[in-house]
């Protein structure tokens, strides 16, 4: 089969996706990774479709004004594909696409979208997944990435995106790994985790059942608390917990959120942007007025048990996100309701006189949890999302009751094309 061709094009603006749109020489879109509105680039296909083309650009011939050097110049486009861009420009181009999400869906946002960052654009993630890449030419074990828009992988000593005692541990455990009969095909991920005090813990995702390739002796030497080796069933990509073979020191961690502590485990859902994340709250519970709070996507309680008052009402349907979720709760004393549940089954908990917290994946809402909203109409909701585009749609079906009285975004992810949005919703007269 013939390799896919280099194509020139001129990119003509930011889509939904965070790729640059261009122009395929048959008429065909062209959605290109690593290219900026206003250039002229060489363009590597990567996929072809019946109405599309994919591709990543391999050379710019017109360089926009706004373009900047990756810090991580061979693996960004794994990573955080927006590191090429002034991070003025990423604020701007964050701004359009929540105002290009609502616009589909013929709804007009009713104030100028803000964009709020604290300004820190690289070291703010706590959590990491490394894969893993074997060299053939010096068989040598290597930390990895996949290469986006491809399955390959790039090998890799770090990621400017990390906080530093990350990258410390994981370059660590790949050497300890190198010294071994290990090739990378018998493994599949290194996910670390660190507080903000820079404690780090880890998980190695293997494919084979081995109880001693980290020995305890081993694992005490590493610069971590504690640490697992985990096999995770082989006929499945996804690196999910088979069987815990080895268990090495403390395996959860503790954090600070607006001042409450929460403790989570290394593979539970838990905030990867702290500073970030407690702005969003503070702006979250100026808005709360009711006694009562329904918390429907809740994970490990960070938002609920914070800024929800005495008596919450959590909602969740991850078993290790609930384990969590009822240690903080009893850690901290409060007399919150913790239910496991998809929120979909838990409706009755949507009550009329409660302020509604929504913080779904990115799917959005249920539409079983949109018509209950709509039938017991509570005075406010509180929605915070990952993803603008489910948001909006979320937004507009409800709008035949709600209207919305506040929104902003947050910069959670900064380099790359991600962005969170709150809205609040108000009960129409």
């Amino acid at each position: 089969m013939a390799a896919f061709p280099i194509v020139e094009t001129t990119l003509d603006r930011i889509v939904g996706g965070g790729q640059a749109l261009g122009t395929f020489p048959d008429g065909r879109k062209l959605f290109v990774w690593g290219g900026l509105p206003g250039e002229t680039v060489n363009v590597q296909v990567t996929k072809k479709r019946s109405k599309l083309v994919e591709g990543r650009v391999v050379e710019v011939l017109e360089p926009s004004p706004e373009r900047i050097e990756p810090k991580d110049s061979q693996s960004y486009l794994s990573t955080s594909p927006w590191q090429i861009m002034a991070p003025e420009a990423e604020t701007h181009y964050k701004a359009a696409l929540i105002e290009e999400a609502f616009e589909l869906h013929d709804i007009v946002l009713p104030e100028a979208i803000e964009v709020k960052t604290d300004g820190v654009r690289y070291g703010y993630r706590n959590k990491v997944e490394f894969s893993f890449y074997w060299d053939t030419s010096t068989d040598t074990l290597d930390l990895a990435f996949f290469v986006r828009a491809s399955k390959g992988k790039i090998p890799v000593n770090a990621t400017s995106l990390a906080k530093e005692p990350i990258n410390v541990l994981a370059r660590e455990i790949r050497d300890l790994l190198r010294t071994k009969s290990i090739e990378a095909r018998s493994l599949k991920t290194l996910l670390i985790r660190c507080d903000q005090d820079g404690n780090c813990v880890w998980q190695l995702y293997v494919k084979d059942r081995w109880d001693d390739i980290i020995t305890e002796q081993e694992a005490n030497q590493l610069p971590a608390v504690g640490g697992e080796v985990i096999y995770s069933d082989p006929r499945s990509p996804a690196s999910r917990i088979t069987e815990r073979l080895s268990s090495f020191g403390q395996t959860t961690l503790t954090d600070s959120v607006l001042g409450t502590e929460f403790s989570y485990a290394t593979e539970s859902f838990f905030q990867v942007n702290i500073p970030m994340y407690e702005m969003a709250l503070r702006d979250m519970q100026k808005w709360l007025t009711q006694k009562s709070v329904v918390d429907m996507y809740s994970g490990v309680g960070t938002i609920g048990l914070t800024i929800g008052g005495d008596s919450p009402v959590l909602v969740e349907l991850d078993e290790s996100a609930v384990r969590e979720m009822k240690r903080n709760t009893a850690t901290l004393k409060k007399e919150a309701k913790v239910v496991h549940a998809a929120s979909e089954t838990a409706l009755d908990y949507i009550a009329q006189d409660a302020d509604i917290i929504l913080d779904p994946p990115r799917a959005g809402l249920h539409a079983d949890v949109i018509h209950r909203l709509l039938d017991v109409r509570p005075n406010r909701i509180v929605y915070l999302s990952c993803n603008p585009v489910t948001q909006a749609r979320d937004v507009a079906l409800l709008a035949e009751q709600y209207g919305i009285r506040y929104h902003v975004g947050y910069n959670f992810f900064p380099a790359t094309p991600h962005i969170e949005h709150l809205v609040v919703l108000d009960l129409k007269p």
